[in-house]
């Protein structure tokens, strides 16, 4: 497997239909084409569970559920883009501060659970196979730090968590013993939580392929702890690592949607300049601590929704949304001064440097 060039642009298709548009070098295109020709090589999608409330009103975030996760897929796939199928086991958005179990789940016993969990990841990747754009990589989970399918695979309830996990895996691996497995957790620079967690997993014999990290720098440490812990856990485990979700901001400034996260105050935590430079310097600076993880176990990034620029009514989840998962935040968009193209949609020199400076192709084995 090359090394990963990747991009979550799980919210692409909610923007294009609210008119965005992105432009290379003044000239506008499709942002697949935009992506492949600065060397971009792989498209990591979310799929959720059933992103729509009771009546049929639309969660938001890109309302990522089959159909449009599938028709996204068959865009990457038609250029050639290695495809990452992030499950996170939720009607929603998870995270280490919620991991809620489906609402059809939501009566199910500890053993109907389980059964559940197999069915579902079953039925999702053979459906997948079916359309012709079966993932290359699956993750069973989202920043499962602290379990999944709450409260039954709640840790430190781990007996519960890795027996779900096994189903999980088990389904995969019954359509395609190729398909590879991450385990993801954030908060990348945190040595001694990823000694723990996966000590515990490993020792209930869970069958996985891949570390899957988030490492934002301005919340997950520094560099040099990042690399410490790559080379750590890849050596003790004997596993490839990936980072499955980073990102950096390149302004202060905002405009009307924004409820930007990213500050001078995470700027000041982060060590980078909020600039279009400072992004770019981060992200050499990431692949440079990828590619120096020994025995060319670092296996690549993938930049999480870059393509996320304001428009109006584009927002990071519905009234409906908010109301599942009980969060009083404003709705609208919190992660365009992050994204890889300003707020007219141009390429930001970000994306240059992943084509000029990450030129190195060989294989990673």
């Amino acid at each position: 497997m090359s090394f990963i060039k990747g991009v979550d642009i799980s919210i692409l298709e909610e923007l294009e239909a609210l008119g965005v548009k992105y432009y290379d070098q003044g000239v506008n295109k499709d942002l697949f084409d935009i992506l492949t020709y600065y060397d971009v090589n792989t498209i990591r999608l979310r799929l959720w569970h059933d992103p729509y409330d009771e009546q049929g009103h639309p969660y938001g975030g890109g309302t990522n559920d089959m159909e449009k996760t599938i028709h996204m897929a068959k865009r990457a796939k038609a250029k050639n883009l290695q495809f990452v199928l992030d499950l996170h086991y939720s009607d929603f958005w998870t995270d280490p501060g919620k991991q809620i179990k489906p609402k059809a789940w939501k009566n199910l016993s500890e053993v109907e659970l389980e059964n559940k969990v197999y069915q579902y990841t079953y039925e999702t990747v053979k459906t997948f196979k079916e359309e012709g754009v079966q993932p290359e990589i699956i993750q069973i989970g989202n920043e499962i730090t602290n379990g999944f399918l709450w409260p039954d695979g709640k840790t430190p309830n781990y007996d519960t968590m890795c027996s779900l996990l096994k189903q999980g895996i088990q389904a995969v691996k019954d359509i395609d013993t190729k398909i590879k497995i991450i385990l993801h957790l954030d908060f990348g620079g945190d040595n001694k939580l990823y000694r723990s967690w996966f000590d515990e997993v490993t020792k209930r014999e869970v069958e996985f392929d891949i570390i899957g990290l988030s490492y934002y720098p301005f919340w997950h440490g520094t560099l040099e702890e990042l690399s410490f812990n790559l080379n750590d856990i890849s050596k003790r485990y004997n596993k490839e690592v990936l980072v499955v979700e980073t990102a950096y901001g390149f302004t202060l400034e905002s405009q009307e949607g924004c409820i930007n996260i990213f500050s001078q105050e995470l700027a000041d935590q982060g060590g980078y300049d909020p600039t279009p430079q400072g992004q770019s310097d981060f992200l050499v600076d990431l692949y440079n601590c990828l590619r120096s993880v020994e025995n060319q176990k670092g296996l690549g990034f993938v930049y999480w929704e870059p393509a996320w620029i304001p428009v109006k009514n584009s927002t990071w989840a519905t009234k409906a949304g908010r109301d599942y998962i009980k969060d009083t935040a404003k709705g609208g968009n919190s992660w365009a001064n992050q994204s890889l193209f300003d707020y007219q949609g141009n390429a930001l020199p970000a994306l240059k440097a992943i084509k000029e400076v990450m030129i190195n192709r060989e294989a990673v084995k």
